[in-house]
């Protein structure tokens, strides 16, 4: 009994290894994951790109009338009724807090005139992103009909860095509470905001054939960190630790900032600060040179030398 009571001890002093699939995702880098190109159905985290896609493609003060089809949409709902006017805002409010598919129904034929139509715009942007893992089927994320939106972790990945560019976007995901017309409020189903201070957006999703998924974003010393997990019963808990990972063991780094240079006796402009991420006791040291229409940055990271290519526009 006391051999059985010192291993369980022993147990509970060591960190137990994740069951999940996940990824770590920071500056563009790959910090940490497991089968980060397998794929399956994400569910509703795949809403962050049918809300990119309506941002980027409408103007948000647009007015949105809620027609029949709408209100026949199944599973997670706003339960929006037949000729309820929304701004398209919203509307994205509602999809981005309460995952309404009745939501993304309306975005998508407002947006893209047709579901079909939005859907391409999806798989466009997809592609743009450099998403190759993903072939997106509705702005939803139900899978019960057509097998869903099937994507991959590193996808998913690229999908949120991309949208938390867009200032609205992050502005919605980092809102616990919203007051809609017809007298709608809409609290977020994102915990992680309130469990973890320096979360700043994220996405749950579940179907039975998806499991449960969840896509967080973070932020804290000037640095900004994804998660993404897909089958993790306990997601908040499990992005809270990876986060925090992140900030424990990694700093940015400003490799050339934003202005205009003299290099090798040509004028060079760099639109914006140009960072990297490195151990937080690293140093760097920076070489810059110009090849053709890129610069050319070799950086020494401790005892390791990157070459990094940034092309000019």
């Amino acid at each position: 009994m006391k051999k059985t009571i010192v291993f369980l001890i022993m147990l509970l002093c060591f960190e137990m290894p994740l069951q999940a699939d996940y990824i770590v995702l920071s500056e563009g880098e790959v910090l940490a994951g497991d089968n980060i190109h397998q794929t399956q159905s994400v569910a509703s985290i795949s809403k962050v790109m049918t809300a990119l896609v309506a941002l980027e493609s409408a103007d948000v003060s647009n007015i949105v009338t809620i027609d029949h089809e709408t209100t026949l949409q199944i599973g997670s709902s706003l339960y929006v009724q037949e000729n309820e006017q929304y701004s398209l805002l919203s509307l994205l409010y509602g999809l981005m807090l309460r995952s309404g598919n009745d939501a993304a129904y309306a975005i998508a034929t407002h947006v893209g005139k047709d579901v079909d139509q939005f859907v391409k715009m999806m798989n466009d942007k997809a592609k743009e992103l450099g998403m190759n893992d993903t072939v997106f089927s509705n702005p939803s994320g139900l899978d019960e009909a057509d097998g869903g939106n099937i994507s991959s972790l590193y996808d998913m990945a690229l999908c949120m860095q991309a949208a938390m560019k867009n200032e609205i976007f992050r502005m919605i995901v980092n809102t616990r509470q919203y007051a809609a017309e017809n007298q709608r409020v809409w609290l977020n189903k994102n915990r992680l905001l309130g469990m973890y201070e320096s979360c700043n957006g994220g996405k749950t999703g579940y179907t039975v054939k998806s499991g449960k998924t969840l896509i967080t974003s973070a932020y804290e010393n000037g640095l900004e960190s994804i998660v993404v997990s897909f089958r993790e019963g306990d997601y908040f808990m499990l992005h809270k630790r990876l986060h925090e990972d992140v900030y424990l063991k990694y700093k940015t780094v400003l490799l050339i900032e934003k202005g205009t240079y003299k290099i090798q006796n040509k004028r060079l402009t760099i639109q914006e600060d140009i960072q990297s991420l490195i151990p937080i006791d690293g140093e760097v040291f920076v070489e810059v040179l110009l090849e053709n229409d890129a610069v050319l940055i070799r950086y020494k990271n401790l005892d390791t030398v990157i070459e990094r290519r940034e092309i000019l526009t």
